[in-house]
């Protein structure tokens, strides 16, 4: 298994060069093409994606035109410096339909997480979210701080024996097996610290070491692992105490399977992903 096609999403605000880069080095190592694909804000009455009200329709256009082809520019001018096959699209229709169409044909989606204090990187309500649940392939989600200096270097894959985990890590498989240090962490809780709350990535006890099955699962892909089992801390989600060990272990990537079901028209996320989403500080791959 490789990734022969990405997608990467692009729109106006600051994170995309850096999205983008991220998508055209793994191009480069996987040897893929790269789709580029332009969806911004389409809710024009969403506070986030207001335009100047004291323009005309046709100056609003040629606004929108001139800010797509500065994209469009910036994105095919960085693929042709890289030396990646790579193509743009910039189809009409709802956002998150129309990206979950063509995340689709891709085997690996690279989105970025959305800045509360950068309108540009609103598109859609729970945008990522939807993309992940609905598109049927593993998406990588970068984050809006900071700058990724290494990616799939150091290693940690949540574990928890769940179909998502298990589709994560086989997801994860290209990028892992090149890694240097591969860490299958598991979370584990004892039964009366249930939190109803947060009820994802947590083995049910400390008597279930199924990350040890992970690492031979992953000997066999050639991948050397090592496995931990982390306690959860009385009040401190997991979500949270993965992002600790993120820190603990210097990781670079992280791999996850992602939680959540529609509810009303709504999207329910798991506690640990909902955490993850909001509070990265390394690049995340999901998979539901």
């Amino acid at each position: 298994m490789s990734y022969k096609t990405l997608l990467v999403h692009l729109d106006d605000s600051r994170p995309c060069s850096a999205r983008t880069a991220v998508a055209l080095d793994l191009a480069r190592r996987f040897d893929a093409h790269v789709i580029g694909l332009y969806i911004v804000c389409q809710e024009l009455l969403h506070p986030l994606c207001r335009t100047d009200e004291s323009l005309r329709p046709a100056a609003l256009e040629a606004q929108h035109e001139e800010r797509q082809q500065r994209a469009r520019s910036a994105f095919l001018d960085a693929a042709q410096r890289a030396g990646c096959s790579a193509e743009w699209r910039a189809p009409p229709g709802p956002a998150v339909e129309t990206a979950t169409l063509h995340a689709r044909h891709a085997d690996l989606s690279v989105l970025g997480q959305t800045d509360p204090k950068d309108p540009a990187t609103y598109i859609a309500r729970h945008f990522v979210e939807d993309l992940l649940m609905t598109s049927g392939r593993p998406a990588l989600v970068i984050p809006y701080a900071g700058k990724v200096e290494t990616l799939g270097d150091n290693v940690i894959v949540a574990w928890d024996a769940s179909l998502e985990a298990a589709r994560a890590l086989s997801d994860s498989l290209p990028l892992i097996r090149r890694a240097r240090f591969v860490t299958v962490e598991e979370i584990v809780r004892h039964r009366d610290a249930r939190d109803e709350r947060d009820e994802v990535y947590e083995a049910s006890d400390t008597h279930a070491p199924h990350a040890i099955d992970v690492s031979s699962f992953l000997e066999r892909h050639h991948i050397r692992a090592s496995f931990s089992t982390t306690p959860r801390v009385a009040g401190v989600s997991a979500g949270a105490t993965l992002l600790n060990r993120v820190s603990d272990l210097h990781a670079d990537l992280l791999v996850m399977g992602a939680y959540g079901h529609s509810r009303a028209q709504e999207r329910v996320l798991g506690g640990a992903t909902r955490t993850i989403l909001e509070s990265m500080t390394v690049p995340v791959l999901m998979s539901h």
